[in-house]
């Protein structure tokens, strides 16, 4: 399974294969055009609450990744495909988050090597 990630902030590449936005708005700055999104996965982000309680920092980085695992439970059927994309080709998740370790493309990268 390839599923590789990228900051929205960085220049696409052909490398990148199917490129997937995961967050739940625009990143601010990049056009539709640059950004070159085979896909835009909005849904699957994580709720407004839970991403302002991480990034101001009230909810570590554990609590965080449980609580948006627990919020990606009902799409479970929905990513199975993506999931299996990622077994045939490389999928890259596009983020925009500064933090490029802790973030909601991480763990749902994580998420989708647990789908079979």
């Amino acid at each position: 399974m390839s599923i590789e990630l990228k900051r929205a902030y960085d220049s696409p590449h052909n490398k990148d294969g199917y490129r997937v936005l995961v967050d739940g708005i625009w990143p601010r700055g990049v056009s539709k055009e640059a950004a070159k999104i085979d896909e835009w996965r909005k849904e699957v982000a994580p709720s407004s609450e839970l991403r302002k309680a991480f990034h101001n920092g009230s909810l570590g980085w554990n609590d965080f990744r449980r609580r948006y695992l627990k919020e990606l439970t009902p799409y479970r059927e929905a990513l199975r495909g993506l999931a299996q994309r990622a077994r045939k080709e490389r999928v890259t998740l596009v983020f925009a988050s500064k933090e490029e370790r802790h973030n909601n493309a991480e763990v749902l990268r994580q998420y989708l090597k647990m789908l079979k």
